[in-house]
């Protein structure tokens, strides 16, 4: 019997879309505790991206759009780290809903995913983000690292709440279309390439992710609450010059909005469509 010829071309998008139905059915079929420890992990993972954006981009001598773009690059670190290493992301998790359209997951298994993995993001971007703020990181470039994380999470909480939804849609519709792209992936190389574009434009663009600012926002809460006095006068500035900075802003006037607009991005303007298009039976003629 002949062997099929082992090929290195991409897959095609009917090819991923069944790949996106199988990946779904395996991500709600996880255990509870692995799922969480994924859960956790890319938590972590998304941190450590936030952490590198943040440290590039500190400093007052870039201009806007450069110090975006290698944000942006930096960045894109995270979902490396999720696509390659393995882990449960919340927002690319999104894409389970093409499992769900062809009734290959019961919808309670869907949520329960989904509410396991945003806890577990939470959580782990929040410890990362005090560890962070404990070891002292931000005080480099005398401070600058600091000022620039106080800047990014004051920023997120100057948002209304509908630019705040509309913001998290297009960031995971990006996002989505990084995982999207990283299942015709067919090498480590491949991935990285699918990744790197998608999630350098959404954080160059200014648009919202929820799970980066799990780790975003509380890590300039952190830094708010504990540094010392001689980094204020380091970098010129008093904790009551970012008065938005607050735990029940971030909540209500933040995550959740991103969080909303995360979902319609990702679940309906990149999963169901790509179901509408590649997976959905015509209903027979009659």
């Amino acid at each position: 019997m002949d062997q099929p010829t082992p090929t290195l071309d991409a897959l095609l998008p009917r090819e991923m879309a069944r790949r996106a139905e199988d990946v779904g059915v395996a991500k709600v079929a996880l255990p509870l505790l692995q799922m969480a420890f994924l859960a956790g992990l890319a938590g972590v993972f998304i941190s450590f991206g936030a952490v590198f954006a943040t440290a590039v981009s500190a400093g007052p001598g870039l201009s806007f759009g450069f110090g975006r773009l290698i944000a942006g690059l930096a960045f894109s670190l995270g979902l490396i780290l999720v696509s390659i290493g393995g882990a449960e992301l919340f927002t690319g998790n999104s894409l389970i809903v093409m499992a769900w359209a062809s009734r290959r997951v019961r919808t309670r298994a869907v949520l329960r995913n989904w509410v396991v993995v945003y806890l577990g993001n939470f959580a782990a971007a929040v410890v990362i983000a005090w560890v962070v703020q404990q070891s002292g990181q931000y005080r480099g470039g005398g401070g600058e690292v600091g000022r620039r994380a106080l800047d990014i999470a004051a920023g997120k909480l100057a948002l209304r709440f509908w630019p705040a939804v509309l913001l998290g849609v297009c960031a995971n519709v990006l996002v989505c279309l990084a995982v999207w792209l990283c299942l015709s992936a067919r090498s480590v190389i491949d991935k990285v390439a699918c990744i790197v574009f998608p999630i350098t434009a959404f954080v160059a663009a200014g648009f919202e992710h929820s799970v980066a600012n799990m780790y975003f926002v509380p890590e300039g809460l952190f830094i708010k609450a504990n540094a010392p006095e001689d980094f204020w006068t380091q970098i010129g500035a008093t904790a009551a010059d970012y008065p938005t900075l607050t735990w029940s802003r971030f909540l209500n006037a933040n995550l959740l909005p991103v969080t909303l607009g995360n979902m319609i991005g990702g679940t309906v303007l990149v999963g169901l469509v790509y179901w509408m298009i590649y997976l959905r039976v015509p209903a027979p003629k009659t």
